[in-house]
């Protein structure tokens, strides 16, 4: 008996594979990261500024000193570049306020607006260095001690009480007594003498964040000390140290203006500080020549106003519950 075989099914039992579709492009996670990071500062950007427009007062500050930054930056093409120039001076010295010098002369006869608007440059880069090189240090300190506790943050600590019991003012005029007198002296003297404040309350927030769950998760996961204070304390504390640094601008001021005015300033350079001290020694006091005092000092004011209005309205957006006045 013949068995016959049944013919064979030349394709394979079991589901057909579907043709291959080609894959997409796939993103590269680095990338995606820095573009998510960037657009979260641009909404946090957005929405401080959203906040910060609600405060009138801040407002009020950020426009004055928008327009003395400018003021400043453009002095050779307001007051033109020989304001300065002794020898070449326009007027008589000691002329009161006119037409052609609306604020009057100094005692070398050179229009007292030209002198303000450049003496603005001195005082802005001066407080502004000052106040960051300030509020660095302290925030270094304040960090460090914070979390390297023991030994280390006793003997900081104490360190920066001294600091504190210490006049700020007499320790910045020996410094700019016993160096040379430049805008770098007046910089750092005014920065080392004034950071003992933020470290306390940078300290203060570190404490704060290291009692937070996840820098306990970090540390088991093998966070080390640099990580644990670069990636997770020191952007819990930058909004503080923010507010902080916009308050400091104006005490660098008017310290600067303070040391210009001994004697201990840049002679180089005209600020506000120093041109009321030219007014004290050519007698304006006992003569009565106004408008050679008011002005400069006029000016330390409204700028150290403006940046307190400042601080208060980025404290007051940073933190809410500080609840300050709009």
């Amino acid at each position: 008996m013949t068995t016959e075989s049944a013919p064979t099914d030349p394709t394979p039992a079991g589901p057909t594979p579907a043709d291959p579709v080609p894959a997409a492009p796939a993103v590269p996670a680095a990338k995606s990261a820095r573009s998510l990071a960037w657009t979260r500062r641009r909404h946090s950007v957005t929405r401080f500024w959203r906040e910060y427009r609600t405060h009138r007062a801040g407002l009020v500050g950020l426009a004055v000193l928008v327009l003395i930054a400018l003021a400043a930056v453009f002095a050779p093409l307001l007051v033109g570049s020989d304001a300065q120039s002794v020898t070449g001076a326009p007027g008589d010295p000691m002329e009161s306020p006119s037409t052609e010098f609306p604020l009057g002369t100094d005692q070398f006869g050179r229009d007292l607006l030209g002198l303000l608007v450049y003496g603005a440059r001195m005082s802005l880069t001066v407080g502004l260095l000052a106040a960051v090189l300030s509020v660095a240090i302290g925030t270094l300190v304040g960090i460090t001690a914070g979390h390297f506790k023991g030994w280390y943050a006793t003997v900081i600590m104490r360190i920066t009480d001294w600091f504190l019991v210490m006049p700020t003012l007499v320790l910045a005029i020996a410094l700019a007594a016993v160096m040379s007198g430049t805008i770098w002296t007046i910089i750092l003297a005014i920065g080392v003498t004034t950071w003992p404040t933020t470290a306390r309350l940078v300290r203060a927030q570190t404490l704060a964040v290291e009692s937070r769950p996840y820098i306990e998760r970090a540390q088991a996961l093998g966070g080390g000390h640099g990580h644990i204070m670069a990636r997770h304390v020191l952007p819990n504390v930058m909004p503080l140290v923010l507010a902080q640094t916009t308050l400091v601008i104006s005490g660098a001021i008017l310290t600067e203006a303070t040391l210009a005015f001994l004697g201990l300033g840049d002679p180089t350079s005209v600020s506000w500080g120093g041109l009321l001290q030219d007014a004290r020694e050519a007698g304006a006091v006992s003569a009565g020549h106004w408008w050679y005092l008011a002005p400069p000092g006029l000016a330390i004011a409204v700028v150290a106003l403006a940046f307190t209005l400042c601080g208060r309205a980025v404290e007051s957006v940073l933190n809410p519950r500080l609840g300050a006045s709009r």
